[in-house]
């Protein structure tokens, strides 16, 4: 026996913790089908991984009306992969991948949800764009011709820090450039902010969408 909470009685906790207008996208990479089952026996509908091959694996296995959230750094070539089925790709920082998606999508007579991946942490490894260009993004006119892709939301990562000023500051910059681009691209209908350690503090800024994993299932399995 396990002392630790089952995956429902985490997801009810998280569920009052966040309001009626934010949503949850559990976070279940490396998670077993099996853990997926029970947070969708919960009542949890949306599911983010963070590689393609995995994800495809468990959209193959698991009823069909869960909406699949792609949360990792994407290579342009493995769009296709995920094109059929795919609801909403969080970490677009490109006009090429913007492209590629739009391309894929066509293909599978779909429209698929994008969010820009704006770089708020200070850390220089995280992958991301700068205001200026997540701006030139969506007036360009390629992006307008992309018929198949709507941008319909922004995506930030704080830094890894426990100084919670830093990351409150970093939540309200994403924050200001959403409210300031939302009023010319009404599609921009979500902030995606926030994860497990920060999703609170994520809310209190503005966040319409958090992300959430090792709250719900636990610290990571590496070892299957």
């Amino acid at each position: 026996m396990h002392l630790m909470n089952s995956i429902e009685e985490n997801l009810r906790h998280i569920y009052k913790t966040i309001p009626e207008d934010v949503t949850l996208v559990a976070v279940s990479k490396t998670k077993p089908v099996s853990d997926l089952l029970e947070a969708y026996k919960a009542g949890q509908r949306i599911f983010g991984e963070n590689k393609i091959q995995e994800m495809t694996q468990k959209w193959e296995e698991l009823p069909k009306d869960i909406s699949w959230h792609m949360i990792g750094h994407v290579q342009t070539n493995k769009v296709k992969y995920m094109a059929s089925y795919v609801d909403t790709i969080h970490a677009v920082d490109s006009l090429k991948l913007l492209k590629e998606i739009n391309k894929q999508a066509i293909k599978n007579t779909r429209t698929i949800n994008c969010f820009l991946q704006i770089k708020i942490a200070e850390e220089e490894s995280k992958f991301g764009l700068n205001d200026a260009e997540a701006i030139d993004l969506l007036n360009s006119e390629e992006v307008k011709l992309l018929t198949n892709i709507k941008i319909t939301g922004l995506m930030g990562m704080a830094s890894f820090t426990n100084n919670t000023e830093q990351i409150k500051n970093e939540f309200k910059k994403i924050q200001s450039l959403f409210e300031k681009l939302k009023t010319d691209h009404p599609t921009l209908k979500t902030l995606s902010t926030g994860m497990s350690g920060d999703y609170i503090l994520a809310i209190e800024s503005g966040s319409t969408m958090v992300r959430i994993g090792s709250s719900i299932f636990g610290a990571r399995n590496y070892s299957h």
